[in-house]
């Protein structure tokens, strides 16, 4: 008769979740070589192209430095210190003239710096005319009402107000210089301005204030629109992206692209339905998702969304094996400057990342690894290569590296070398053979961090200024 005591089954279900773990790393191990030879990341391995790979890296899922009631007040902080971080609906009712022309300027101003149409036209002082024109300078008033909306579809917050693509004297087309950043379902903005033309509406939403076409807007009262964010029971969006159910005839709330880190109120148990346009609704949520009706006002609509996407019910856990669950799922994902094509540059894959614990984060990497918000471990130009590496060597998952225009989320050490996950236009390094490489990854992707280049001379080591890690109280360290 078998007898084991419970000590010593303890002993054996922790010597088997190990054992697994290890099979685990062996078989990414004994795979790596697997149709990975054309890649053109120096130093990754495919098994390393895995979640589960760096997850098994990790000890005691190390515990990260703010935990989940943490996040409200990190981001009450973020509120009154950074001035890149607002909330929508702490705006003013209404704005004189000279502040929101102020506004409007502060984003709609004629580069200094020559612009160019697809096809290598020069824009022309007539071309600006037109696009400044647009901005109805003339239309503001001594005082201005301010209205409140909620987002109902993604859209691009734009320069002007306009879908004109614009590049400068590179002439890369992946870099349209009218694109800043993207909006997306459920998001509150303050709605300060309208263009002459009636198309588009200068908005402000938690992190950044452009144009958006005013199709993807609906306008509702503050208090609609306070009490639609103010659920404290919801959906997240966990995946890359995640499509609402097909509903016949009903193109607003039928497959609407949520990305991660969107939020969606869920109907409580006694307005949930069993039945909902012709489906059970047996295996979905039930949310409640914005739309905008034929006079642009807002109404609140029931979608579903199947149990088995990519979803949460509220805020994921703070832990260094979910930030690493997130940031893999984006990997592939084709490179968008300022969410241009559908996806996401380099700080809006952090800031999705971060979204799904709940933490908000300026829009630009400048503002991001400039903010005092957080624990930042600061470097001049006086500051070395080796005193950058020494603290590099001990970095937490999750530390979050600057570079001029440029962020890295850390992922941890491969035979003692740092590897980062980053969505990246640009690839340099040296070869061994001594030959200098350059290329494109225009995509997120895992690359070691000691290698890379900017140029033949200057690596990302030596412009590292900042590594922030994510805390509640600001400190700063040399």
């Amino acid at each position: 008769m078998l007898n084991i005591t419970r000590v010593q089954t303890s002993h054996y279900r922790k010597n088997y979740r190990r054992l697994s773990q290890i099979i685990l790393f062996l078989a990414y191990s004994t795979c790596s070589n697997l149709a990975f030879s054309n890649s053109n990341v120096p130093d990754i391995s495919s098994h390393q192209l895995n979640a589960q790979y760096w997850q098994t890296k990790l000890k005691n899922n190390e515990v990260m430095s703010m935990k989940n009631q943490d996040v409200e007040a990190f981001n009450q902080q973020l509120f009154t210190s950074n001035p890149f971080v607002v909330n929508p609906l702490a705006s003013p009712t209404s704005l004189d003239k000279a502040a929101l022309i102020d506004k409007i300027h502060s984003i709609s101003s004629v580069p200094s710096s020559a612009r160019f149409y697809e096809d290598g036209a020069q824009l022309t002082e007539q071309n600006f005319k037109v696009y400044t024109d647009n901005l109805n300078i003339q239309g503001v008033k001594a005082h201005n009402e301010v209205k409140f909306g909620l987002v109902t579809q993604r859209s691009s917050l734009r320069t002007f107000p306009t879908l004109d693509r614009v590049f400068n004297k590179s002439m890369d087309f992946d870099l349209d210089r009218f694109q800043e950043t993207g909006v997306f379902p459920s998001e509150a903005v303050a709605i300060l301005h309208s263009s002459a033309d009636g198309k588009w509406l200068l908005v402000q939403n938690y992190n950044y204030l452009a144009w958006v076409s005013q199709d993807d807007i609906a306008i509702g009262t503050k208090q609609q629109v306070h009490t639609y964010l103010d659920h404290q029971d919801f959906l997240l969006i966990t995946g890359a992206k995640v499509l609402t159910s097909y509903v016949p005839n009903e193109p607003e709330i039928s497959q609407v692209q949520l990305d991660m880190g969107v939020k969606l109120p869920l109907l409580s148990i006694n307005e949930q339905h069993g039945e909902l346009y012709g489906q059970s609704t047996a295996g979905s949520y039930e949310v409640k998702l914005p739309v905008r009706n034929l006079d642009g006002s807002l109404s609140i609509k029931t979608a579903l969304i199947g149990r088995t996407q990519d979803v949460h019910q509220g805020y994921l856990e703070y832990t260094a094996q979910n930030v690493i669950a997130q940031a893999f799922k984006f990997l592939g994902e084709r490179y968008g400057w300022g969410h241009d094509y559908n996806g996401r540059d380099c700080t809006g894959f952090v800031g999705e990342i971060y979204k799904t614990f709940g933490i908000l984060m300026p829009r630009n990497s400048g503002q991001q690894g400039k903010g005092e918000y957080g624990t930042n471990f600061r470097f001049d130009k006086n500051s070395d290569s080796t005193s950058k590496l020494a603290f590099i060597k001990n970095m937490q998952i999750g530390d979050l590296i600057y570079i001029p225009g440029h962020v890295m989320l850390y992922l941890g050490k491969e035979n003692n070398q740092p590897i980062v996950i980053h969505d990246v236009k640009g690839l340099a390094y040296w070869t061994p053979e001594g030959e200098y490489y350059q290329g494109v990854l225009n995509a997120v992707s895992v690359t070691p961090l000691i290698t890379l280049h900017l140029n033949e001379t200057t690596t990302y080591v030596d412009k590292i200024y900042n590594i922030k890690r994510l805390t509640l109280n600001n400190i700063e360290r040399d």
